[in-house]
């Protein structure tokens, strides 16, 4: 994929999640599209368990674990191992594109709350660093990180699926919280990753390690503040409100 091409997808992603789909749902009732989104979520599903499965198929998992993510002796992968790697870069790529749809569902519900800076930041740029270290800077960082990545996902839109099914099983709801708890580990996850990789002198590319640094303490700031304000601040406002009360 060119760079013009992901460009567009991204602006044209920004442009109507923020310009278009307002103005076109302004004076429209919120469309439901509850099997869509059944529909939607449930594939989204599948497709993260493959790419969590994917990497332990085709030899990067034995790879990484016998050392080969920053060993002194074996230090880059067979050619066939660096094909496989790119393309699993790909096929995580293909996710990030289709998951723009999360914020285009959320305009055409007309659930505005939900159209975050955080939310809106994270899928456009998610989409664009990928692009950028698949065609320039490909290797064994970002393996981990769509790992990881993916297996947050199956959870996200397991609870996704199932908020779709309708009110009767919302009773099945109750560890949406733990959803961003899950994330924060993630990040912490990578973020140690990569300062290992730097701290150990790995024969990988040391801007890209840097740089996803950076993205992971971002990320870490942006959900923890998230969490604090969607569940500990509420938790502390509830129990105020009750002593004020008595």
């Amino acid at each position: 994929m060119r760079l013009p091409v992901m460009v567009s997808i991204i602006a044209l992603y920004l442009y109507f999640v923020l310009v278009k789909g307002p103005r076109f749902m302004a004076h429209r009732k919120p469309f439901s599209l509850q099997p869509i989104l059944v529909a939607y979520n449930s594939f989204m599903v599948l497709y993260s368990i493959f790419l969590v499965i994917y990497p332990f198929f085709n030899g990067h998992m034995k790879y990484l674990y016998e050392g080969g993510y920053c060993h002194p002796k074996v230090r880059t992968p067979s050619e066939y191992l660096l094909l496989r790697e790119s393309s699993y870069g790909w096929w995580y790529l293909i996710s990030k594109i289709v998951e723009l749809s999360d914020t285009v569902f959320f305009v055409l519900r007309k659930k505005e709350n939900q159209i975050t800076f955080l939310h809106v930041y994270h899928h456009s740029s998610t989409a664009i660093y990928v692009w950028f270290y698949l065609t320039y800077l490909p290797g064994s960082q970002g393996l981990v990180i769509a790992f990881l990545n993916s297996l947050v996902h199956v959870f996200m839109y397991s609870y996704y699926m199932i908020a779709a099914m309708g009110p009767r099983f919302h009773r099945y709801l109750w560890w949406k919280k733990y959803i961003t708890w899950i994330q924060l580990v993630q990040f912490s996850l990578m973020l140690s990753c990569m300062v290992g990789l730097l701290a150990w002198n790995c024969d990988q590319p040391k801007f890209v390690s840097v740089y996803f640094i950076f993205i992971s303490c971002a990320y870490l700031l942006l959900f923890s503040n998230f969490y604090r304000k969607t569940y500990t601040k509420k938790v502390q406002d509830r129990t105020n409100a009750r002593k004020f009360e008595r």
